[in-house]
């Protein structure tokens, strides 16, 4: 692509019509955001660690209470969950789409003798397996997927669990996403960063579709320089609470309970995401 591609594009991109994702499979890319995933400055791409380490104190207590069980973490990242949960006993296997997280996980878990199995594949496609106490998918992972394949990997994760095991689901909530539909256009500049190694300009527009209730956000980067531009973009489907208890319902599950927060603590800040758990009977 070209500076003109820009010029020329289209005003509002179709959800999910100018890619499905990030591009989290490049390997660039996936060696970049694994910086991002154990930066300590911020919450990102993934929790700062004490935040994780809470997160696994309520899943350890109050979801398995104490008892050691095998579990599932689909969109697993670097395995900063399961290295934890594996640490208090558990056995853990790990899904993910990133080469360079998986690759990391791997070798931690080889380098403490974890009992982890890390799988780099596409969530859509994977085979999750059965015989799981609990089934994890957060940080608002579901939220990324088309309602078709989104319910299809629900119902994947339903079938890979022990009759009362439990599903721990982390949407965002109906107006966090439509939040992030409705920012304004933005921009930055950088000597490098998330989408390159080299100096470069990201360009930043946000779509709200009202029909489909989904947000885009198209990233055109442009090389400093070159000039060349490279584009991605990432939608995300929006959810009212009862719309994720129906389509929780609709996969098999029941005991619905949705939380404002992860254990005791207060509500998340910006109301960003929702704490659902369910129980397969």
């Amino acid at each position: 692509m070209h500076l003109l591609d820009i010029v020329s594009r289209a005003s509002v991109p179709p959800p999910w019509g100018e890619g499905d994702n990030i591009p989290w499979d490049e390997p660039g890319f996936s060696r970049r955001m694994l910086e991002e995933h154990l930066s300590q400055e911020h919450d990102a791409a993934s929790r700062r660690f004490a935040t994780i380490d809470q997160h696994v104190d309520f899943i350890h207590q109050r979801l398995l209470s104490g008892r050691p069980v095998k579990l599932l973490d689909l969109g697993c990242g670097p395995g900063l969950y399961t290295s934890r949960l594996a640490r208090l006993g558990h056995t853990c296997t790990g899904i993910d789409y990133s080469p360079a997280s998986i690759d990391y996980a791997e070798k931690q878990a080889a380098r403490e003798g974890l009992p982890c199995t890390y799988i780099r594949q596409d969530l859509r496609t994977a085979d999750f397996g059965d015989g799981y106490d609990l089934v994890m998918l957060i940080f608002g992972e579901l939220n990324v997927f088309e309602p078709s394949q989104a319910r299809s990997i629900l119902e994947k994760a339903f079938r890979a669990l022990n009759s009362g095991g439990t599903l721990l689901l982390e949407p965002h909530t109906y107006d966090a996403v439509r939040r992030m539909g409705t920012e304004p256009q933005s921009w930055y500049s950088s000597p490098s960063g998330l989408f390159s190694d080299q100096p470069h300009l990201c360009l930043m527009e946000h779509f709200w579709h009202v029909d489909r209730r989904a947000a885009t956000t198209r990233y055109d980067i442009v090389d400093a320089n070159t000039g060349g531009v490279t584009r991605c973009a990432q939608t995300l489907q929006a959810y009212t609470d009862d719309e994720y208890r129906t389509l929780l319902v609709e996969c098999g599950y029941t005991d619905i309970a949705i939380l404002p927060s992860w254990g005791d603590g207060p509500a998340d800040p910006v109301g960003d995401f929702l704490v659902v758990c369910d129980r397969k009977k």
